[in-house]
Parts: structure tokens; sequence; C-alpha cells
């Protein structure tokens, strides 16, 4: 019977409060370990042999139109190397498309490439392309993948020239802090290339192939935080300078010249942004670049993140208007209108303007013009009293309804103002059992950035976050607005659409509270939500404290997994 597996099974146990850290360990190393598992031999031996075992596994002779699982339809095939393919697919579950990986189960790579894939899968980051599906099945392993038809990658965008320098400041930034989340949990990429960053239609960076794309090719490195720094420092080299930062072409881009070493982006190219090259120059220390200020190098990509949030913001360039085209007079407007052209290599004269009629400077011209100026100002001081009557009996009919007076006596107010979101103090994680899931990820949920997230481990069996003892009143985030305001609404997006949550409100005279009693004024009621959560409040309420609780989680690409999460949370007030 053929083994099967989902892409997050190896989860150790339901409290999905174990850091990922251990199984990503556990994953990396899992691989490696048995390539080397022959004792007694040297490392260039067990080359010799990974050789010969992948000369032997063979690329599965598969085809458009085949089917695995009975569910997952092979459409294209992308790549074709080293034992494994990579194919572009239809789930016909779910109809969409989806990337699929596939080689042989007894290729010496197949264990690390299922670890790896799970150790991905684990993370639930969404600024990576997800796994989805992690399977030994019918003598075949293969990993499912998202596919995203709409987003671009980084080697097109560089084919059609250098980035802005807003452009390429979005991009070492939000690249550098997704992998150094990938590193807080033990994962790492190794093969960060132009065509391992995709940009969304949004404008937002997503990275594939984290840990998946090197156990297929079985690359490692003694430092891999230092092999992924110098890979974002590279390709942030290539946005600035369109040119690859070493002798060689790669990526559809020109190496630099040979025997010159490794030049300053602001040398390569003129108009540089300077802050930008020296940050690219940090990243590349350690393969001989020297930053023109001597500062440190930046040896991780927590350190290189760090460094681009110490930079002074760069502004997206303004937007250019073109001017409109000079107006151009018409035949008829210049009084050539009807007239018979003239011919050929006759002299071009100008049209003559007549000259306008002298103005009225008689004494009764004189006359007449004050007489017709008297009149004028007569009708319009009439027709301006008219309509100010109008107004005003319009304004003392009761009966109106469309009338504006208002009436003291009648307890009448002018329309409150709209409500604007209150500055939020602090947010921490509800932790009702004393024990805490992500409380490091909660200030992603107050950013006020969408694409971060305060976000769930993944929970077997059960979508009340596993059935555990300790998560019985589920979780979520308490907002501490500083001091007690007045509440008028909330407006929060969610990670994902399907999670059971409600919005309480502690008595303004609470200090701290911590458990889901001390949260007695409701202001949702507990539903299932779609992708955000929002509500205006009849009335105001005066609180310090409003929690976002969160009692069940949608499905994780599996009936039997569950996750879910905030992204942002805005109070209003």
């Amino acid at each position: 019977m053929a083994e099967r597996s989902t892409a997050a099974v190896d989860v150790a146990d339901n409290s999905g409060d174990e850091p990922l850290a251990a199984k990503a360990d556990e994953a990396t190393t899992d691989g490696t370990a048995e390539a080397q598992e022959s004792a007694g031999t040297s490392p260039q031996d067990a080359d010799d042999e990974r050789s010969r075992s992948e000369a032997a596994s063979a690329t599965p002779d598969l085809h458009s139109g085949h089917r695995l699982a009975q569910r997952y339809r092979l459409e294209e095939c992308v790549t074709r190397l080293d034992g494994f393919s990579s194919w572009r697919a239809v789930d016909e579950k779910l109809r969409r498309a989806v990337g699929v990986h596939l080689l042989p189960a007894d290729h010496p790579r197949a264990r690390s490439v299922l670890a790896a894939a799970r150790s991905s899968a684990l993370l639930g980051d969404p600024r990576f392309v997800q796994v989805l599906d992690a399977v030994e099945e019918d003598d075949l392993v293969y990993v499912v993948h998202e596919w995203l038809p709409d987003a671009t990658e980084l080697t097109a965008l560089l084919a059609s020239g250098p980035m802005e320098a807003h452009d390429a400041y979005q991009l070492v930034s939000q690249v550098s802090q997704a992998m150094a989340a990938a590193h807080r949990e033990g994962l790492a990429h190794l093969r960060l290339t132009p065509g391992a960053v995709l940009q969304s239609s949004t404008g937002q960076y997503r990275i594939r192939g984290l840990a998946v794309n090197s156990a297929l090719r079985g690359i490692t490195a003694e430092r891999p935080q230092r092999t992924d720094t110098e890979a974002i420092g590279a390709l942030l080299y290539a946005a600035l300078t369109q040119r690859w930062p070493y002798e060689n072409d790669a990526y559809g881009l020109s190496g630099l010249p040979k025997g010159v070493g490794l030049i300053a982006p602001d040398q390569v190219r003129a108009g540089v942004h300077r802050g930008l090259s020296e940050l690219a120059m940090r990243a590349l220390a350690n393969d001989g670049a020297t930053a023109s200020r001597q500062e440190q190098p930046c040896t991780t990509p927590d350190e290189l993140a760090k460094a681009v949030a110490a930079m002074p913001r760069i502004r997206p360039p303004e937007p250019t208007f073109t001017a409109p085209p000079e107006y151009q007079r018409t035949t008829y407007q210049q009084g050539t209108y009807g007239r018979t052209p003239a011919r050929p290599g006759a002299p071009v004269t100008q049209p003559v303007m007549a000259a306008p009629p002298a103005p009225l400077q008689s004494r009764t011209g004189k006359v007449l013009k004050w007489a017709v100026s008297a009149l004028l100002i007569a009708a319009l001081g009439l027709g301006s009293w008219q309509l100010a009557e109008t107004l005003l009996d319009r304004d003392n009919d009761p009966g109106n309804p469309g009338s504006t007076q208002t009436n003291p006596e009648n307890g009448d107010k002018h329309a409150p103002a709209p409500p604007k979101p209150l500055r939020i103090a602090e947010a921490t994680e509800f932790m009702p059992g004393g024990s805490g899931i992500k409380q490091e990820d909660v200030p992603y949920a107050v950013d006020g950035k969408s694409d971060t997230a305060w976000i769930t481990p993944q929970y077997k069996g059960y979508a009340n976050f596993g059935n555990l003892a300790n998560r019985k009143q589920g979780s979520g985030i308490v907002v501490d607005l500083g001091s007690v305001q007045d509440v008028r609404g909330i407006k929060i997006e969610m990670y994902r659409s399907g999670q059971k949550a409600e919005v309480l409100a502690a008595d303004k005279s609470a200090s701290a509270p911590s458990s889901l009693a001390d949260f007695s004024q409701r202001l949702t009621k507990l539903a299932t939500a779609g992708n955000s959560l929002e509500k205006n409040l009849d009335g105001p309420v005066r609180t310090r404290y409003i929690l976002i609780h969160i009692t069940e989680l949608p499905p994780d690409g599996s009936a039997s997994l569950f996750r879910g999460g905030i992204s942002e949370i805005s109070v209003l007030g």
C-alpha cells in the first residue's frame, strides 16, 4: 500500500506550541544524514556513490494528462534535469493551477526533498509560495506548491532595465525580512536567484522554493545565513545596475568585466542611489566587496533587514504628466473656410484680420452703456432677493422634511464626525491558559501593513485549536489603547476567511484583563468571519482594552489541518 501524507503532517503533536526550529533542523538534516550513511567512506567516496545512484535513478517517464492521486493532472513540463522534473498542473478537486516537482522514490535525495517540503509547509508565511502537498506514492515522490499565474519573475523585470530606487528598496526590504523570518525557524533557501523571486500584481514580492529548490539539487552550505544574505545582495546589485555581480553572465544579465573584481553599483551605472549601493556592497562584503564607508558587513538576513530599516525611507518617484498638445486654430477660425486653396508654388499670404469696430465714444453711447448697466444691476438684485425669500420660507416650514433648521427644544444635534483610527499603544496575545502561541508575531497585526500577520501554528484533527485543554477558550489578540477612549467601530483584516471570532471590550475601570470574563462588553456577535471583520457601533463604548477573540480555525490545505490568524487591527473612535 502506498504511503501518502499531506504537506504538513510532520506536526509533532496537537499543541502547535512547539517552535518550528526543532522540526526544521530535523527536516533539513534528514536527507544529508541519509546521503552520508555509509560507514567508513570519505566525503569524496560518498559523492561518487551519490553520482552513481543518481545516474541509476532516471527521471520518471510521465506525460501531459497523467494524474497523481486522482487529483493533480499534469499539463506542461517546465524543467527536467538531474533525475527530477517540474510541471505545471491542475488541481481538479479545487479547480486551480498548481506546480509539481516529481522524482523517483529511490532517488538519493527523495527523503531530503520530502523533509524540506514538509518543514517549509509548517512555516505558513504568506511571503513565500506555499507548499500544498508532499507525497510518496506508487514509487514516486512529488511536492505540490502554489502556482501564481499573475506574478512576474524578477528575471523578466530586470530584462526591461534597472529598477527605480524605490522599487529596489522595496525588493531588498521585503526579501530580507522574509528570509530573516525563515531563518528564525531554521529554514534556508540556498538558491535565491532572480528566478526564485516573484512580484505579484499588487507589487508584493514572494519567494518560491524555500528549502525545496536546494534539496532537489543537493545544495548545502556550511553557513546558510551568509549564503542567503549574499544572494539578496546580488539581487539588489542586479536591480540597481542590470548587471550580475560576478564575472560570468547569468539569468539574462551580463557579468562584470573580467579582472576588475567587484565594484560598487554607483560606479557601474550613473544615478544609482548611494545608500542602496553601499547596502549591496555590505551584503556582498563576504565575497570580496568593500563598503565605501567601511561599515560592518551584513552576514545574516536579519542584519540586512535592520540595515534597510535604518536607512532614510525612499519615496516613490513623482508621477509625470505629459503636457496637453498646443491648441491649434482650425481653418474656419483662421478665416480660410470656403476659400479656394492656393495653387502650387504660389506665395502663401496671411489672412488679413478686420479691425474691430470702435467702441461707442459719443455722448449717446455713454448714456446707453450706463442704462444697460443699471438694468443689469437691478435685475441681479431682484433675482437675489426672490431667491433668498424662497429659501427662508422653506427653512421656516415645519412640514418640510428637507429642512435643515435645528431646534434646540427638540434636542436636535449636528451629525457626528466620521470615526477615525485610534492610536494603539500595545498589543498582546490572549493567553487564558497561561501559555502563548506566537507572542513575538503579535506586532505584525498592528504595524499598519496588510502583508504581515500574526499566524497561529497548524493544529491537527480539531478546528478549536486541536481540542487542547489549555486552548478551550481559544486565543486572539488584546489591544491596549493606552487610556480609556470612546470606541465607535472596529475594522479587522483576518489572515484568512472561515475563522469563528468575536470582538469584546473590557469595562472602562478594568486594569490588565487576562481572562474571558474580564471582557464584559460585546462589540460583535460570535460568528464565522470572512476576510475582514468590520462593525460601526450604534453608540460609543468607553473602554481601554479590546479583545479580538478566535474560537475556531479554518482548514489549512486539508480537512484535518487547521490554521488562522489576524493581519491588521484598526480601532475607530
